[in-house]
């Protein structure tokens, strides 16, 4: 049977496989972030369809990193010049073509880091932006499924994956179709990959503050706009980055 406890009982070592596997991972990409803003770059995030939450989890919450800035296929309407039917395209991501306007619109710095989240790996506007980015010389980050990945041909011209072009590659565990509970008769429910996702963005963000720390500075984390003064704090710091960040409703 189908249930809650069912799903809590098969995300709980998806979780834990997750933190035991990825360690190595986590650190190399940790140290390329910290790098990064330590040297007054941002981190670029992007995902498309439902990893959008994986840059989202990064990006202008209470106790994540002020210098992280969200990359999103809405850009291409609210900050870019392309006309609002565009969005109703459910094939969207599958375009090369709109990685071009993403990339152009984010304006990145030689010291700016990406990491670019996608379950499957293979969409065109996914792997053209991982094109991009590689092509102008900063550091990229893959959050995938490995497992996933492997098993479905490219979309891009190139032939390529997420993870063929990436500095270091996440795993972000999920299974093939992403969802965890078989059916009978074929088929699966609960997706997995978002909940991972978070996770990965979470251990991500932990060790990058780590790192801060060691080198003796004060990391630029956000205070939460609901506590006393966390307005003020989150301004003086987002000053620091100014043009830079979007930040929008």
């Amino acid at each position: 049977m189908i249930s809650a406890q069912r799903y809590a009982d098969a995300v709980r070592p998806v979780l834990d496989r997750l933190v035991d596997t990825q360690a190595l991972a986590v650190d190399r990409a940790a140290d390329l972030i910290a790098s990064g803003l330590r040297a007054g770059g941002v981190l670029q995030a992007f995902g498309a369809g439902h990893s959008e939450a994986f840059a989202a989890e990064l990006v202008a919450r209470a106790g994540g990193l002020v210098p992280a800035n969200r990359l999103s296929l809405h850009d291409l309407v609210l900050h870019g010049d392309a006309p609002r039917d565009v969005l109703a395209d459910p094939k969207l991501e599958r375009d090369p073509a709109v990685a071009h306007q993403l990339y152009a619109l984010a304006a990145p710095q030689p010291e700016d880091v990406f990491v670019v989240a996608s379950q499957s790996g293979i969409n065109g506007s996914v792997v053209e932006l991982a094109t991009l980015v590689k092509r102008g010389g900063h550091q990229l980050i893959a959050v995938t499924s490995v497992e996933h990945t492997a098993r479905v041909a490219p979309r891009h011209p190139s032939g390529h994956r997420l993870a063929d072009l990436a500095d270091v590659v996440l795993d972000n565990g999920a299974p093939y179709g992403d969802a965890l509970l078989p059916l009978e008769g074929g088929g699966a429910v609960c997706a997995v990959s978002s909940v991972t996702a978070a996770l990965l963005a979470q251990l991500l963000t932990a060790e990058v503050v780590r790192r801060f720390h060691q080198a003796g500075e004060v990391p630029p984390v956000y205070l939460s706009a609901n506590v006393p003064g966390g307005d003020e704090h989150n301004l003086a710091l987002e000053s620091r980055y100014a043009g830079r960040l979007r930040r929008t409703a």
